[in-house]
């Protein structure tokens, strides 16, 4: 890995979680690489880790390829569901990834990479930056209650938002100077999340026909709903389970979020608008990435301002 930043200030790129999303990164990475800047430390939680992974290591364009290509049938077929510790085990995804795109050790990769997890047991951070780059990617993106944890040097790991879902802190600490975050959740409080996969809206994004879950699945999730008290009939119809876990987790990361931006502020902040992009809706990315491109069109002053006049205004 190159030393970075040997007679300029270090721009550092902190890409956030989201799930869907996070193809809004892509979109940022190109808007920026338009304005002909290049970060040289970048870190990611969740889907961030895996974008930026993408990035640092030359396969942005394939990925982008690739995201733009899935439909909703693709999107279930990477899903090997369980109802064990989490409802998918994460493994056909990855398998995938690292068969498809290159697959290095952090420490081999152009420039320095960083990935948020979250050990289970202890509560506290996880900084990977090392080991390959899938396995760390892995870890980030493990969602509680929907992928299942990573096992890793005696510790299980689960997604780095549940204590960093805008790893700032992580590019300071790798050097950076001045730093571009990327968060996905501003617009999303006050929103009812749907976990479930659903149709575009009309003008958007062809729809593609819905591929039910199989009979077993479904039948195992109603029975738990029903053990929880979500499948009664009286009064109002509640949202199902899995729909109040997915709430429950963006309210607990955006808090997060502000509260680690309060007292960790990056100098300039993305905020793509991507909050009717569901968090399983992968299929969506066209959506996302254009989100990402007009978020980075609307921070330029503040890029110009900070980024481009170097430590000036320090």
């Amino acid at each position: 890995m190159a030393a970075p930043c040997a007679d300029s200030p270090c721009i550092g790129l902190a890409l956030g979680g989201g799930s869907a999303r996070g193809w809004a990164h892509i979109g940022v990475i190109r808007a920026l690489a338009d304005a002909g800047i290049e970060p040289d430390i970048v870190c990611g939680t969740s889907i961030g880790a895996l974008v930026g992974a993408a990035y640092v290591g030359g396969e942005l364009d394939r990925l982008e390829t690739w995201v733009r290509s899935l439909r909703l049938q693709t999107v279930m077929g990477f899903f090997d569901f369980s109802l064990g510790s989490g409802l998918i085990k994460g493994e056909k995804l990855i398998d995938f990834f690292r068969s498809r795109f290159v697959d290095s050790d952090i420490r081999e990769l152009a420039r320095p990479f960083g990935a948020v997890a979250t050990d289970l047991q202890r509560g506290r951070e996880v900084w990977l930056r090392e080991g390959l780059v899938s396995d760390a990617v892995r870890a980030s993106i493990a969602l509680p209650g929907l992928f299942t944890p990573v096992q890793r040097n005696g510790a299980w790991l689960v997604d780095g938002g549940l204590v960093n879902p805008v790893p700032v802190s992580l590019c300071r600490a790798m050097g950076a100077d001045l730093v571009i975050a990327v968060d996905l959740n501003t617009d999303r409080l006050g929103r009812y999340v749907k976990l479930k996969l659903r149709p575009a809206k009309p003008g958007r994004e062809p729809a593609a026909e819905p591929v039910p879950l199989t009979d077993a699945v479904m039948a195992r999730i109603h029975t738990g709903m029903s053990q929880l008290g979500l499948g009664g009939n009286n009064g109002p119809r509640p949202p199902a389970m899995l729909d109040v876990m997915a709430s429950s987790i963006n309210i607990m990361q955006v808090m997060i979020t502000r509260s680690r931006l309060a007292g960790e502020p990056a100098d300039v902040m993305v905020t793509p608008r991507v909050a009717d992009v569901g968090l399983m809706e992968f299929h969506r990315a066209a959506i996302a990435i254009d989100a990402g491109r007009r978020a980075v069109e609307a921070a330029m002053p503040q890029v110009s301002a900070r980024l481009l006049n170097g430590l000036d205004d320090e």
